[in-house]
C-alpha cells in the first residue's frame, strides 16, 4: 500500500508539474504573437497637409511619400522623399 501511494504521488506531481509546464509555454507563445501583431500594426501614417496634398509616413524606417491631388498643382504621382526627422 506504501509503495502504490507514493507512486500515485509521484504521478501526480509529474501531471502537475507538466501542466504547470505547458500552461508557462502557451503564455509565452501567445506573448510573442501579441507582440509581433502591435508592431506590425500601425506603421504607416496618413497625413494630410492640405486640401491638395498627402503624405503616408512609414513609422519604422522614417521614409515618406507625397503625393498632390490635383493635376495642375504638382506630380500626380507618388514621390519618395528624404524624411525631415531622422532615426
Amino acid at each position: 500500500m506504501n509503495k502504490n501511494s507514493s507512486a500515485l504521488i509521484i504521478g501526480l506531481a509529474i501531471i502537475i508539474s507538466f501542466t504547470i509546464l505547458g500552461f508557462f509555454i502557451s503564455s509565452a507563445i501567445k506573448e510573442q504573437k501579441t507582440k509581433a501583431s502591435s508592431e506590425s500594426e500601425n506603421t504607416y501614417e496618413l497625413i494630410n497637409v492640405s486640401e491638395n496634398n498627402m503624405i503616408i509616413f512609414d513609422k519604422s524606417t522614417g521614409k515618406y511619400w507625397r503625393k498632390y491631388i490635383e493635376s495642375n498643382e504638382g506630380p500626380t504621382e507618388w514621390e519618395e522623399e528624404v524624411s525631415p526627422v531622422g532615426k
